[in-house]
């Protein structure tokens, strides 16, 4: 679903991402939609998955709330009440979010508690992470003995660039570098804590901050399955690769189809939408203890 196929909101649209569109509202506001748009392997699929972009919101929601002491947000509301006259769409419901404007920071903020993905590979390969030595004798999945803020680029286009610490440091300065490094694994570790007795692994996640009015701002999204790897404690396993609460049900669709992960994109069969959809919701419910019908 790109900007244009949204109901004219009477807003000045600045940017569409592969899952969120930004509007303007005035110079110090701006106005998130978060699409049901569905990306794998840095490719939009043709075809969307009913409600993502609604348990992203509500799980945002959710987050901002839960770390409000730890770093301030910049979420003002997801009410469409609160939103200019020409913008109270009823299709948009439970997928906006009024926002702060903010100076973002150039790079990403990764905080990693478990050994997985291309962090894993780093280390199978090199015995590092992100340039850092690890102890030896890891395996794919295991818990490190202290979660590690893991910074990467930023790319408008195709995937963002592991670096380390130090290059983070380049950047955006060593008393920023130190400040968002605190404050996302902490925020990360207020996380993981509450998911854990919920009977949920978050493997890692990706934080974005900017500066308003010279503070430090959480912005984007929060711990959702979009931006965090998710694992249901049960399935949890040292030495193997668990099942997630995301898009899995459509990575592990287009990897056994002979694709070279290029545009256009395969269709998706009724089936895999089904789970993809269904895992969205069930990671908001398990983590907030709430119906998603009520949001």
């Amino acid at each position: 679903m790109n900007a244009h196929a949204w109901p004219d909101l009477g807003l000045e649209h600045e940017y569409s991402g592969k899952v969120r569109d930004i509007f303007g509202i005035d110079d110090r506001h701006a106005l998130f939609v978060t699409s049901d748009r569905m990306s794998a392997f840095d490719v939009v699929m043709n075809e969307p998955v009913p409600d993502k972009g609604r348990v992203l919101t509500a799980m945002s929601d959710f987050w901002f709330a839960e770390t409000a002491d730890v770093c301030a947000g910049h979420l003002v509301s997801t009410d469409l009440g609160d939103l200019p006259q020409s913008a109270r769409h009823p299709e948009l419901a439970g997928r906006i979010m009024l926002v702060r404007r903010a100076e973002m920071l150039p790079v990403e903020c990764i905080v990693r508690g478990y050994l997985s993905g291309s962090a894993w590979r780093e280390y199978r390969d090199h015995g590092t992470m992100h340039g850092t030595p690890l102890p030896s004798g890891l395996r794919e999945s295991d818990r490190l003995p202290e979660p590690v803020f893991t910074p990467s680029t930023k790319a408008d286009e195709g995937h963002d660039m592991n670096i380390s610490y130090d290059a983070a440091v380049a950047i955006i300065g060593a008393g920023r570098a130190e400040e968002v490094r605190r404050v996302s694994i902490e925020i990360y570790q207020r996380g993981a804590e509450l998911a854990a007795q919920r009977g949920i692994v978050i493997a890692d996640t990706k934080f974005e901050f900017g500066l308003i009015d010279g503070e430090l701002t959480l912005g984007d999204e929060v711990l959702t399955p979009d931006s965090s790897r998710f694992w249901p404690d049960e399935g949890w396993e040292p030495g193997a690769t668990p099942p997630s609460y995301d898009k899995q049900p459509v990575r592990d669709y287009l990897d056994g189809l002979d694709w070279d992960k290029q545009p256009p994109p395969p269709p998706l069969p009724d089936t895999v939408i089904t789970a993809s959809r269904e895992r969205y919701v069930e990671a908001y419910e398990r983590i907030t203890s709430r119906s998603f019908s009520d949001w």
